[in-house]
């Protein structure tokens, strides 16, 4: 890396050559006296690392006692002349060692002919094994080394770094001759092969420093980033001094402290992450994470957990380090290696100009002799979209000026009018945003922003820190107003181009989450700290209402397509009077799909769109009726029955067969599926006819559209113990229940409908596994006698991480005369499974379920009543039912 103030002192202490000799000298067999020396070395250095130490005096002062142990190691095998030399190389190279990080070894030959050293190197390298040490070596003549760093730049980069350990010098300076940039590699072709390594890198980590469970190494932000700014100067400037490299205009004293911080941190986690897992680990996995919060004495507080102060710290960072590899290494290319290339150059204003398709200030002091500019910058930008980016010079402008947004900066009105512009820009407002975060003006400006940076929360649902989740957020609204939008994402796409304000939506999006790690709603704090901002940014008290009205309320529609029975025409009477009108639904509609998307890829699917729409177009209805002049549920019913009849008739079914079956299915049937459902059951059951074999109907969603997940149905007599027997059959074959309905006719035979999707969280159209899916519940569900075997065997499926103590809540559904309850609880093979049979030694009946797996947890609600199908209202009776479910699920 680049040298800096820091220079590690030899600490004899940590390891003494002299006793050490002396006991290799008396002893028997070296090896026992090479494994305890390795031993008590790494135990003296682990002591100082819990006691507090400088970890560099640790990563450095490890490399250093193995650099002592090697050389005598070398010393102390025959060698046949001086044409052989022992070098460090890669991380050992630059004197780096964490507790189990390979040591990399070159065994270095002046002559291609290796003869006479095959027996001795073959020795000399066992011998190392023997003692345990964890090497990583290669065997090359200096011809080798030239012809394969010429042809690989990983072996180029690998030879950068390099020490002798042992052997003659000079054959380390005659490769250095050989590798140099005059002969191999010159500068301008080494960056852009490590430029695109690390594109390369970073795309695999997705882009994004904010990684629930990030490699420290490869992630964007970790260490390769600070080693990649190191091999890019190294390989132009040379092995200089921090002093020097500062000089050279490649960084400033700034810049190097945000380097050498980020560094000590990210080596103190990945020392303790060696120390704690015993291996050479560099994932920040999520067991790992909890260990060393405690071990750095983070606490869980009442608002936070001490693991995610942890993370904070963490991606406040990584944060700062990859912000800095960009900025830097864009300045390396612009205006070291292009210094001469003429570019096109176009004035913008006074203040600003677009050279080589980047914006950059025409002055060095345009900050400071009008700190507005700050944000100005991100407008112009948004209003000219073909401009690429910012000019490095400028970023590193913007990083030593963001200090003038201060309060006084946020409440002048100038400056607030800039912000709404952008805002009202009608541009990519969402890629400045993230731009304007990128470059720490976004939290400098909105303070409540800032102190959501690097916030996260510890579990697998949420899996982006806060700001990171906001800004995807904001991605998803644009990727909506785009021509590609329509495809995934049609209803939004259309809503968002009929929206009176975009500017509204943009802002509720800011917030919307901003309240988290307050203490207390989120929702509600948020939408007192956004009704702050409109008002000092000049809303109408209307518009005010509305952005404080879909921050309090963000999490309204998604709990009420997951949690209610929006098939109920009083559950949709009473959201709409919740949505008040057409414009607070499409508004929401938008906000509520971007943040499902931006909170995690798997949580979007078929299904959930379908519930959206539904209760989109079924509310929209509703409030097009008028809230006073609702629905009448007999109405509905006989429009229902009506039109199902109507398509039962052009498949030529017979109508006093179909009425007949209908008089023994109940009215709430009729209010639960739609025509065409209820036009499907009835072909299949009156097909099926008097056989006692399950009738199991599976369907996929229609052709050409992505929403939906695939509707299985099961006609069968009732029996205890049908829904547990039927989850763990449609578990065994990777399926995942995210709906059902249970209802029971008159003739005591099921109406049972499950909505299923894959592993991958998709709806299964082919027809062979279709048809398998329908076999197999045949099969299982044919004989109740069964039943209990079925429902103990589990498919597997990985185990998270994370233990969520269950969570039972038990409350009247007055308006269906039933009983809800909702359960969190964590993932697990099985778990509809064991609910169920929970509800059989309960003598509970279900009548439909809604089921939502979020990360580690699921949130299910089920909706029950006793054999009698009466509420559940016996308080004794529900705690019984609660203790049995917390009892199972918290094995």
């Amino acid at each position: 890396m680049l040298l800096h103030h820091y220079r590690f002192v030899p600490d004899e202490t940590l390891f003494d050559a002299t006793a050490f000799c002396a006991a290799l000298d008396t002893s028997r067999s070296p090896i026992p006296v090479y494994k305890q020396a390795l031993r008590e070395i790494q135990e003296r250095l682990d002591a100082r690392f819990r006691a507090g130490a400088d970890i560099r005096d640790l990563v450095h002062g490890r490399a250093w006692c193995l650099d002592r142990l090697l050389a005598i190691a070398w010393e102390r095998h025959a060698w046949p002349d001086d044409g052989v030399a022992l070098l460090a190389v890669g991380g050992y190279g630059r004197g780096e060692l964490h507790p189990h990080s390979d040591i990399d070894l070159l065994l270095l030959l002046e002559r291609d002919d290796d003869t006479p050293y095959r027996e001795p190197l073959t020795a000399f390298i066992t011998f190392l094994w023997d003692i345990g040490l964890e090497i990583g070596h290669s065997v090359r003549s200096l011809a080798d080394c030239e012809r394969e760093a010429r042809n690989d730049v990983t072996v180029i980069t690998n030879l950068l770094e390099t020490r002798t350990l042992a052997g003659p010098e000079r054959l380390r300076t005659a490769m250095g001759e050989r590798l140099s940039s005059a002969h191999m590699w010159p500068p301008d072709q080494f960056f852009e092969a490590k430029w695109q390594e690390q594109i390369a890198r970073h795309y695999k980590h997705n882009n994004s420093e904010y990684q629930l469970e990030p490699n420290l190494k490869s992630s964007p932000g970790g260490l390769r980033d600070i080693q990649m700014i190191g091999w890019v100067a190294k390989r132009y400037f040379g092995p200089l001094r921090y002093e020097e490299v500062v000089a050279q205009g490649f960084m400033n004293d700034a810049e190097l402290r945000i380097l050498s911080q980020g560094q000590a941190f990210l080596w103190q986690v990945r020392y303790a992450l060696h120390m704690l897992t015993g291996r050479a680990e560099d994932r920040l996995l999520f067991d790992h994470q909890r260990a060393i919060a405690e071990l750095f004495g983070y606490h869980d507080s009442p608002g936070r957990l001490g693991v995610e102060q942890f993370m904070k710290r963490y991606y406040r960072h990584v944060t700062a380090l990859a912000g800095l590899n960009d900025m830097l290494l864009q300045h390396f290319d612009e205006m070291i290696l292009r210094a001469d290339e003429v570019l096109e150059t176009r004035p913008l204003n006074a203040r600003f100009e677009v050279k080589g398709g980047y914006i950059q200030a025409r002055h060095p002091r345009v900050f400071l002799r009008r700190p507005g500019a700050l944000l100005e910058l991100f407008l112009l930008m948004a209003q000219h979209p073909e401009i690429e980016g910012v000019r490095a010079t400028t970023i590193r402008l913007i990083r030593d000026h963001r200090h003038l947004i201060d309060e006084g900066f946020r409440d002048d009105l100038r400056h607030q009018s800039l912000f709404m512009e952008l805002l009202r820009s009608g541009g990519n407002v969402a890629r400045q945003l993230r731009r304007m975060n990128r470059y720490g003006i976004l939290g400098k400006y909105l303070p409540e922003f800032g102190q959501a940076v690097g916030l996260m929360q510890h579990d697998l649902f949420h899996l982006y820190t806060v700001d990171a989740h906001t800004l995807r957020l904001l991605t998803f609204i644009q990727r909506f107003r785009e021509p590609e939008g329509r495809q995934d994402f049609p209803v939004a796409a259309t809503l968002v181009h009929q929206l009176p304000k975009l500017e509204l939506l943009w802002i509720a999006g800011l917030f919307h989450d901003i309240g988290k790690g307050q203490g207390g709603d989120h929702s509600h704090i948020g939408a007192g700290l956004v009704t702050d901002f409109a008002e000092r940014h000049g809303l109408s008290p209307r518009d005010t209402r509305l952005v404080a009205w879909l921050v309090e309320h963000h999490l309204l529609m998604s709990k009420t397509a997951q949690k209610r029975d929006i098939s109920d025409p009083d559950v949709i009477r009473e959201f709409a009077g919740q949505m008040r009108d057409e414009v607070h639904l499409d508004y929401l509609y938008v906000l509520t799909v971007a943040d499902i998307t931006a909170t995690n890829p798997s949580l979007w699917n078929g299904w959930r769109a379908a519930l959206l729409r539904q209760l989109h177009s079924e509310t929209k209805r509703a409030l097009r009726r008028g809230l006073e002049n609702p629905i009448d549920r007999d109405d509905w019913i006989r429009e229902t029955r009506t039109e199902a009849l109507a398509l039962l008739r052009t498949l030529g079914v017979d109508a006093d067969r179909v009425e007949a079956l209908w008089d023994t299915l109940g009215d709430d049937y009729f209010v639960q599926y739609a025509p065409s459902e209820i036009a499907w059951h009835t072909q299949g059951i009156l097909a099926h006819g008097g056989s006692e074999l399950p009738m199991v109907l599976v369907s996929a969603p229609a052709e050409g559209t992505s929403e939906g997940g695939t509707k299985v149905f099961i006609h069968t007599p009732s029996v205890d113990d049908l829904f547990a027997a039927t989850a763990a059959a449609l578990d065994q074959l990777d399926l995942s229940i995210h709906d059902a309905r249970i209802a029971t006719s008159s003739n005591n035979r099921t109406l049972n409908t499950f909505i299923v999707l894959d592993d991958n969280n998709e709806p299964i159209r082919e027809p062979a596994r279709l048809e398998r899916i329908r076999e197999h519940l045949i099969e299982e569900l044919d004989d109740p006698d069964d039943y209990p075997q079925i429902v103990n065997r589990h498919t597997p499926r990985q185990l998270k991480h994370f233990r969520v103590p269950t969570q039972v809540l038990i409350e009247p559904d007055g308006a269906n005369a039933r009983t809800m309850l909702e359960l969190i609880a964590p993932d697990r093979p099985g778990l509809l499974a064991r609910v169920g049979r929970i509800f059989m030694e309960q003598h509970i009946a279900l009548s439909a379920a809604k089921i939502a797996t979020l990360g580690e947890r699921v949130e299910d609600v089920f909706f029950i009543t006793d054999k009698n199908g009466e509420p559940l209202t016996d308080p004794e009776r529900q705690a019984e039912l609660r203790r049995r479910l917390c009892e199972t699920l918290d094995v």
